[in-house]
């Protein structure tokens, strides 16, 4: 009966639509053309917002790579000290990197500048080494030949082609956490926002005018382009294109991130965690997790070529992990179906799986490789977190070293002059109720339409981008918690995470409507409002400290070490001379 009423309902809008194209009214065009109006209006309005957005986000990058560059010149005086003075204020493992960087300038060709990288008997005292296999400094090569085949010898010195490409990537670094932002919430506002605190929490976002050459510098940028690219991968209804291509945009990121930083496989590993969780919770496609992990596997192993098969990389935790997730899940059919006591039985017994897998690929790997390079790591982390002490001497450095300790406290009263911090925990305080609540909700696989209805609101908070970057966040602050180095990893995305919850919609709705004061237009002026107030007051708080700043001159001055560098390099010639008289007599002889 229901059938025929359908039809029949359809059939009389079908003769009132045949009807009304015989004999076209007036009354009935005028809707049609308000509608072509309004898609129109929308679609200008749509493009202008990204042109504008686009602006922003580009002059935003460029901004702070001009902010960095100054701070930079104001506190060395960089452009009037001598050459040896520049090298020596890149300090400790900074000045290392860049050695290898001025030895493939100064090399007679490139190919005799790879092949001293390659056969490096200077770095390691009575050892020949391949430094491009040992240490991440693909980058140094890379720019070195770019300098070399560009027409700027005449017009830029080496050095600051090296420290403005790391200044311009600060811009890169910007833009993505931009985008990233924008992705989430919708609106460029929050990406204003969230490259506003990037730029005012400095101390604690970047190091970058300091400690140049230092990986993270190189890496980070293309960490933060990868999150961008996963962001948007895990939007719904890409189109078969957009998910290709952001696909390859994700792993030409993930490549350029692994070789450039030699913590990676270690950043990775957390990165795939997040993924095995929300995959766990049925928060995230199983099949885009599969592709993500794949392409992890995919970049760290083109880098292990790279590094001439380094087998440091292949007995990495993350490939054992993704490899042995990839397993378990051909092994446990129907991981997501059953009840909530059956499915988190499952859910255990798949994550001990995975776990025991994990230990057994990895020892196994390392049996057949007899690799031990990494010990010293794992021998580290032990000791830190209580597990028994160790002898080992590098394992015993890295406990010496501040940088490995514990998050000092005032770094959150800093962040927390600028609202980063209370804004952050209170959008990580809603997002992490309603993940939890969407997490009972699709272990429990209710269908019923009321509580459908209840969750409905729970639900559009968790998008299954929101979710990556909800648990991203989580499991890097707790990195960022125990070793105070990583803490770069975590405070950039804070950026990112509380911008997007001030202005989302998702955030808002529920939480209005929770105190029974939800409006659409309430909620539209809170969305846009609140974020232009955090940004007056950033504004009017810092701009003052950042105009004192870049007024600011020093200048570098090391009188001391200038004198040894300039000793070792006399006597290193009067050696380089008495060898080589030495080898004239002997031939003549």
């Amino acid at each position: 009966m229901t059938d025929i009423m359908t039809t029949l309902r359809q059939r009389r809008v079908g003769k009132g639509t045949e009807a009304v194209e015989d004999q076209p009214s007036e009354e009935n065009v005028k809707p049609d053309e308000e509608s072509l109006s309004e898609n129109t209006g929308g679609k200008l309005w749509s493009i202008l917002s990204i042109t504008v957005g686009g602006i922003v986000a580009i002059s935003l990058g460029l901004l702070t790579s001009v902010y960095v560059a100054t701070l930079h010149e104001n506190d060395l005086w960089f452009s009037n000290i001598k050459e040896v003075e520049r090298e020596i204020s890149f300090r400790t493992e900074c000045g290392l990197y860049y050695s290898y960087y001025k030895q493939m300038i100064q090399a007679t060709s490139i190919q005799q500048g790879l092949h001293g990288l390659v056969y490096d008997n200077k770095t390691e005292s009575v050892r020949t080494i391949n430094i491009l296999e040992r240490m991440n400094v693909y980058q140094e090569v890379f720019l070195s030949i770019l300098y070399r085949i560009l027409p700027i010898q005449q017009y830029l010195e080496p050095v600051y082609f090296y420290i403005y490409t790391l200044f311009g990537l600060q811009a890169v670094y910007v833009i993505a956490l931009y985008v990233t932002s924008w992705l989430l919430s919708g609106t460029w506002l929050s990406g204003l926002l969230a490259a506003c605190w990037y730029i005012t929490n400095r101390i604690d976002t970047t190091r970058v005018e300091f400690t140049i050459p230092l990986r993270e510098n190189w890496a980070l940028p293309f960490f933060a382009v990868q999150i961008a690219a996963i962001t948007y991968l895990l939007r719904t209804n890409l189109q078969p294109v957009q998910e290709r291509l952001t696909l390859m945009a994700v792993f030409i990121a993930t490549f350029l991130f692994s070789l450039t930083w030699q913590f990676n496989q270690f950043m990775m590993l957390i990165q795939a965690l997040a993924l095995f969780i929300l995959d766990c919770f049925d928060m995230l496609p199983t099949a885009k997790v599969t592709q993500l992990y794949v392409i992890q596997i995919s970049g760290l192993l083109l880098v292990c070529i790279l590094q001439f098969f380094n087998s440091m990389i292949l007995g990495s935790l993350l490939i054992s992990f993704n490899v042995s997730v990839l397993i378990a899940r051909t092994i446990q059919k129907n991981l997501k179906k059953g009840s909530l006591l059956n499915r988190l039985g499952k859910l255990v017994l798949h994550g001990l799986l995975v776990l025991c897998l994990t230990l057994v690929i990895n020892k196994f790997i390392k049996k057949i490789l007899n690799l031990e390079s990494d010990e010293h790591i794992f021998k580290f982390l032990k000791a830190k977190f209580g597990f028994g002490a160790t002898r080992d001497f590098d394992a015993n450095l890295y406990l010496c070293e501040e940088a490995f300790g514990l998050l000092p406290l005032n770094t959150f009263s800093r962040l927390s002059d600028t609202l980063l911090f209370y804004v952050y925990v209170f959008v990580l305080f809603f997002m992490t109720v309603a993940a939890v609540i969407v997490a009972f909700w699709n272990l429990s696989g209710s269908n019923q339409v009321q509580f459908t209805a209840k969750m409905e609101d729970c639900t559009a908070t968790l998008r299954p981008d929101a979710a990556y970057n909800l648990v991203h966040t989580v499991l890097f602050g707790c990195l960022a918690l125990s070793t105070m180095r990583m803490k770069y990893l975590w405070t950039s995305h804070m950026c990112v995470f509380a911008s997007f919850g001030l202005c989302s919609t998702e955030l808002w709705k529920p939480v209005l409507k929770g105190v029974h004061l939800y409006t659409s237009q309430r909620m539209h002026m809170i969305k846009y409002s609140v974020p232009i107030i955090t940004l007056l007051y950033i504004a009017y708080k810092f701009w003052p400290g950042i105009m004192d700043e870049l007024s600011e001159l020093r200048e570098f001055y090391d009188p001391d070490t200038v004198e040894l560098m300039n000793w070792i390099k006399n006597n290193m010639l009067i050696c380089e001379m008495g060898k080589n008289i030495s080898r004239m007599s002997k031939s003549i002889a």
